[in-house]
């Protein structure tokens, strides 16, 4: 049984990356879902995951940032204090056994999503990067 760390962008969801979302979701024998509160990828993930029929219960673990500027405000089973964008993000990868990320584009030093595929692959966790055009990047897997 896994606990799955999410992480995305706030711009550019992508069809091709929510098919790829949904396709990778149904292949884990998940439990968990953490994710960071906000609009963009983090709310459409949690959509899609209290939408899809899978095959058993998953709990919704739901990581608040701070800065309410770009907040969903999810309703999910734990909603755990706010905590600054790094410090959350760290809590993610580090709650979690693996981490999906949906970045909008190539990776750069200035994105949230990519810090936190940057810490999940320094703590060794398998890491699922779909790309915009629906690629999925494994590594550590």
């Amino acid at each position: 049984m896994n606990k799955v760390g999410f992480t995305g962008t706030r711009v550019n969801i992508t069809k091709e990356q929510t098919k790829a979302f949904k396709k990778l979701i149904k292949s884990f024998n998940m439990i968990e879902f953490h994710h960071g509160d906000c609009v963009g990828w983090d709310a459409e993930a949690h959509k899609t995951i209290k939408k899809m029929k899978l095959p058993h219960h998953v709990e919704i673990v739901i990581h608040p940032p701070h800065y309410n500027g770009y907040r969903a405000y999810c309703k999910g089973h734990l909603v755990l204090p706010t905590k600054p964008y790094l410090d959350r993000n760290k809590d993610i990868v580090d709650q979690s056994d693996m981490l999906i990320a949906c970045p909008a584009g190539k990776e750069k030093l200035s994105s949230g999503t990519w810090s936190t595929v940057r810490y999940a692959r320094k703590k060794d966790k398998p890491v699922y990067i779909i790309l915009p055009n629906g690629k999925v990047k494994k590594e550590n897997v």
